[in-house]
């Protein structure tokens, strides 16, 4: 009976035992439970926090503010700052919150300038700056791995301030990253309950650091879109600018039919041509390539097509007309850029072409030979140097005038090097060669023809091969 009684005090004290451990590892779930709600919550919190700020769309410095208000908020840190690196591959203060410890111990003739706490905290971030791998904020910059230093009393990389209120005590310190983006690094010092920074603590700062980075990611992108528009607008209010430029069709001239295309390689571009009536008998004909290409070359061509519209009427000569335009955009032109640019007249009267070539593509023309009476077509030089290139006296020394008959059937083309620079697949440029070979073999055609087949010639020859430069082409027919 003794031993019976014995072995059942025994078995109900076991029986105890297991319960007092049951419930003890209930409760133990049960807090452990609580923590990841609690830390969901928190990261909840700050994910929209962040998402706040996106909707306002703010600066990165205004978004770096939010980010390190929203950490002290969620971690109870006494102060947080984010480190950007400089292109300098320096660490520098990006933006703080309370007072956060300077990385370095400040000089002394800084802090005599300092005239209160909030002062001395706005002057170090402008004043410091510390190479990466230096520190605790460098090392993590350098490794991209987060740090916690629970006790920084014998971490001898953490700088010991005389000032009580900017010690630190406890930090973590962790990279704001997304995918290969490196974009900082965020710091918390110091609990406000006075006791260190735990693993958890640890893990909750990880998570933060993670949404804060998507959230600069998401900032960029965002501005990056804006920006996008803002510059597909003003590309589009060029292009129609430059568009509005360009003659609507060309003058009615007796005896001639003209035809002329324009395709930039951009929304605007650089090339350009030009048809104006000079009087009732003689026409004006233009073909220019700006050196560049985008908005810049578009504005350079509105320049050199203004000025040669007010100088063109004054000089019969197309020389002078070129040397004239030279002298007005020298001043104009920065060293890199330059123009080159035919300009013809053609007589009604005369049935003839006059034309002075400025460093431009050869003009071609498709005739029959004198001698021979063969169609040929052939490229037809003068003298002459790009606008811009060279001094006013230089340029009028070299720059000749070019008279060439041009007999009834007869056609005159002017291009820029889109069209004989135009490569394939293979690499291979469409040349002069192919070119003359077309107009040739179109010679019967009118002008609009001949240009449409030229450029269906380039466009099977290119493939599909890109655009890389702007296409302009002008044809005179003699009919």
């Amino acid at each position: 009976m003794v031993f019976f009684l014995i072995g059942l005090a025994s078995g109900m004290l076991a029986i105890f035992i297991l319960y007092y451990r049951a419930q003890r590892e209930l409760e133990r779930i049960g807090e452990e439970k609580q923590v990841v709600t609690q830390e969901i919550r928190i990261v909840v919190d700050f994910m929209r926090h962040m998402a706040e700020a996106l909707a306002e769309n703010p600066r990165r410095e205004e978004l770096y503010q939010r980010i390190v208000h929203a950490s002290i908020l969620c971690t109870g840190a006494m102060s947080a700052c984010i480190f950007e690196r400089t292109p300098e591959n320096l660490m520098r203060g990006a933006a703080l919150e309370g007072l956060f410890p300077p990385h370095r111990p400040l000089p002394e003739a800084v802090k005599g300038k300092l005239t209160s706490r909030a002062k001395f905290i706005e002057q170090v971030l402008k004043y410091e700056t510390f190479p990466v791998g230096e520190g605790v904020v460098g090392r993590v910059a350098s490794t991209r791995k987060a740090e916690l230093i629970a006790d920084t009393s014998t971490d001898p990389r953490i700088v010991k301030h005389d000032d009580p209120s900017l010690a630190v005590k406890s930090v973590i310190a962790v990279p704001l990253t997304f995918r290969d983006r490196f974009f900082g690094v965020l710091a918390v010092a110091n609990p406000a309950d006075g006791q260190a920074f735990t693993e958890t603590d640890f893990a909750l700062v990880q998570s933060l650091a993670e949404q804060a980075a998507l959230a600069l990611h998401n900032a960029e992108f965002i501005n990056f879109q804006i920006d996008k528009k803002q510059l597909d607008l003003d590309l589009s209010l060029a292009s129609g600018i430059q568009q509005m430029l360009l003659p609507r069709g060309a003058p009615k001239i007796a005896g001639f039919d003209v035809d002329a295309r324009y395709i930039p390689a951009q929304k605007v571009g650089g090339d350009f041509y030009d048809l104006f009536a000079l009087s009732d008998t003689l026409l004006g004909v233009a073909v220019a390539d700006v050196s560049g290409k985008g908005i810049p070359a578009s504005l350079l061509m509105a320049i050199c097509r203004t000025n040669l519209r007010q100088i063109a009427p004054r000089f019969g000569s197309p020389a002078r007309v070129l040397s004239e335009l030279n002298r007005v955009l020298s001043g104009e032109l920065r060293q890199e850029l330059y123009i080159t640019i035919v300009y013809a007249v053609i007589d009604t009267v005369e049935n003839e072409v006059v034309f002075a070539r400025a460093g431009h593509e050869l003009p071609l023309f498709s005739r029959y030979d004198a001698l021979s009476g063969q169609l040929v077509s052939e490229f037809v030089g003068a003298e002459g140097m790009p606008l811009g290139m060279v001094d006013p006296d230089l340029f009028e020394s070299v720059i000749v005038d070019r008279r060439e008959p041009l007999r009834r059937g007869e056609t005159f083309v002017l291009y820029t090097d889109g069209i004989t620079e135009a490569p394939n697949e293979e690499g291979r440029e469409f040349s002069g060669t192919r070119l003359a070979d077309t107009v040739r073999s179109l010679h019967s055609s009118n002008a609009h023809q001949l240009n449409d087949g030229i450029l269906d010639a380039v466009q099977r020859f290119s493939g599909g091969v890109t655009q890389r430069d702007d296409l302009t082409l002008v044809t005179v027919k003699r009919v």
